[in-house]
């Protein structure tokens, strides 16, 4: 019988199995089976539903092939999976930190939040996004 913790644990590794195939790999196919029967995606810049979700991938695989995602950090709450992300696009580059949000139904992903930062060169703190 699955607990709790189980499922929430299942709920992390599928958001980065996700990561992994959809972003770092560009695999779309691979990335498409752990996405549910609907696709709510709430970035403004991304197309909704799967056919958004393969755009993206799509772009992604065009314009920055080379980009890398490395999860920081990553919490469950109910069916919420929330990870805290340094996204790189060229290799080199300082990059963005971000924070996404999954909603999970059934061990598949159905809606999709972030909010990104660019890193600066200079920070006021020595304490890093990280």
């Amino acid at each position: 019988m699955e607990t709790t913790l189980d499922k929430l644990e299942a709920n992390k590794q599928t958001v980065l199995a996700f990561y992994e195939a959809g972003l770092n790999g560009k695999d779309f196919d691979a990335a498409s089976k752990l996405i549910g029967p609907r696709y709510v995606q709430h970035n403004p810049q991304i197309a909704d539903g799967i056919e958004g979700f393969k755009g993206f991938v799509e772009y992604l695989s065009e314009t920055f092939p080379n980009l890398h995602a490395k999860i920081h950090k990553i919490f469950a709450e109910g069916d919420y999976v929330v990870a805290h992300v340094h996204g790189v696009r060229v290799p080199g580059q300082r990059g963005t930190a971000i924070v996404d949000i999954f909603k999970l139904e059934d061990g598949k992903i159905v809606e999709h939040w972030d909010v990104m930062q660019p890193i600066p060169k200079d920070a006021l703190n020595e304490n890093g996004m990280f």
